[in-house]
């Protein structure tokens, strides 16, 4: 769906983006994660057609943005980060004008305007004056022209912003219903939005690409706790042996209880060394307590991320 190779863009002298390249496939939700100057908001508008890469190129569902940005806008739904209202509008005149720059046929705008006006529940609102509504409701109003039109490709810029909890609940659910037919980037600061909402993340940091992995790859490491109680030394040697782990180390818990952490090795199957080391238990005579797989927060992941520090899958 889009292809970004070495893009990179310049003001004057300062690089916001650095020779970032990433492939997103169709359909897939993904958060654009970066502290304020990252290069979040750069990286939306030359993906959105706003603004020209100063290197690279961006090709989306097979059309070269830099001479056939038309064809890919009109598959395209942008929410900026500042979106332009016009406050004297009301709200169903807004949405209309929004349908008619993006070329929707006069026979089908009514339809067009009162899908999305359901689809972000605005529906008591569209004949109140833009400047009449609150922050929260003209967030839900920038959905909705961005989503006229059933467009191919979604660009959120802080989709969630000023929205209550009930409000971003329903946001949430909304995008996920969009990414049947739409691949979704969406931008933002709060870690819970990525990890309710996104398949995948991609990090920037300093205008570079730190980054691009699945949010289930992510938080999955290569390690296990294993917590168990009248174990007896010959537990550690029998999951020593083990072809699956690569290394085992023992605390005390107690007089009669012991705790494993397990490092696998990288080819190795989590689920059969999970099997595995279950029987060692019970060949040690021993009492299996507790065996589970260490997991990361994205909050941590990010840290180190945009640190620059190596993620392996070790944890």
């Amino acid at each position: 769906m889009i292809e970004v190779r070495h893009l990179s863009r310049r003001y004057g002298k300062i690089t916001a983006v650095s020779n970032v390249s990433f492939h997103i496939g169709r359909n897939e939700i993904v958060g654009l994660l970066g502290h304020n100057g990252a290069g979040k908001t750069t990286i939306m508008k030359m993906l959105s057609g706003y603004l020209e890469p100063s290197a690279g190129n961006i090709q989306i569902a097979g059309f070269d943005l830099a001479t056939q940005a038309h064809d890919i806008q009109q598959q395209l739904g942008y929410l900026p980060e500042n979106l332009p209202l016009y406050p004297e509008m009301m709200v169903a005149d807004y949405l209309d004008y929004a349908a008619t720059l993006k070329r929707i046929p006069p026979g089908e705008r009514l339809t067009a305007v009162k899908k999305v006006v359901l689809a972000t529940d605005l529906a008591s609102r569209t004949l109140d004056p833009i400047n009449t509504l609150s922050r929260g409701m003209r967030q839900r109003l920038g959905v909705a022209q961005a989503i006229l039109g059933k467009p191919r490709l979604l660009i959120l810029d802080e989709p969630t912003n000023g929205l209550d909890p009930q409000q971003t609940d329903h946001m949430r659910q909304l995008i996920k219903r969009l990414a049947r037919r739409a691949t979704v980037i969406l931008s933002t600061h709060i870690m819970q939005e990525v990890d309710a909402v996104c398949d995948r993340v991609l990090v920037l940091s300093h205008g570079k690409l730190v980054l691009d992995e699945h949010l289930k790859a992510l938080r999955c490491t290569r390690t296990l706790l294993l917590r168990v109680c009248d174990s007896n030394p010959s537990l550690a040697t029998y999951l020593q042996r083990l072809p699956q782990i690569a290394k085992v180390s023992g605390t005390s818990n107690g007089p009669h209880e012991l705790a494993y952490t397990i490092s696998l090795h990288d080819n190795s199957d989590p689920d059969t060394a999970a099997n595995n080391i279950s029987q060692c238990v019970i060949k040690a005579g021993a009492r299996l307590y507790e065996l589970h797989a260490v997991t990361r927060d994205l909050e941590s992941i990010f840290r180190e991320a945009s640190a620059g520090q190596n993620l392996d899958n070790e944890g």
